[in-house]
């Protein structure tokens, strides 16, 4: 069983894209089904706010006083992903992205909001199980999972051209 708990932080969202919960789910979902050795129950959050809250916690906790698109904050450091004691849930941690720097990237690269944003949560739920892309090695191994991913909910490669 997998549980997503979406927190709407910015109510622009839902103007911005009203079907922003499903996209998020679907692409969660997605990117937990890439990982095969996850236990049973998963839970993960994602928060979906504004510019000023991701620049306070990217300044807060990475040192970077400047929003961003997505930030992860996986639970533990590094990230566990061996099932919990009992019937207790893996929890993951939280995905948070920054919608004005979303909508930008999105208009910017032409493609919908809709696909960025699930990319972005495909990317954030990546970082949450541990992939990441520090190295070269690291960076080729995820983003061949992201774009395997992302074809398979319909959507293009987004490295197809870099």
């Amino acid at each position: 069983m997998t549980e997503i708990e979406i927190s709407l932080r910015d109510s622009a969202w839902s103007t911005a894209l009203p079907d922003a919960a499903a996209v998020v789910r679907r692409a969660a979902a997605a990117a937990l089904e890439a990982e095969a050795t996850l236990p049973g129950h998963v839970e993960l959050g994602v928060v979906l706010a504004d510019d000023a809250f991701v620049r306070t916690l990217n300044r807060d906790y990475r040192g970077q006083d400047r929003a961003t698109d997505v930030l992860s904050f996986p639970v533990h450091e590094p990230p566990r992903l061996d099932p919990p004691p009992g019937e207790m849930p893996l929890m993951l941690g939280d995905v948070v992205l920054a919608r004005e720097t979303v909508q930008r990237d999105s208009a910017s690269a032409g493609v919908g909001l809709a696909d960025r944003v699930s990319h972005l949560v495909v990317h954030g739920v990546l970082h949450l199980l541990g992939h990441d892309h520090d190295e070269p090695d690291a960076e080729r191994r995820m983003r061949a999972l992201e774009s395997r991913t992302l074809l398979a909910l319909g959507l293009c490669d987004p490295y197809v051209n870099l």
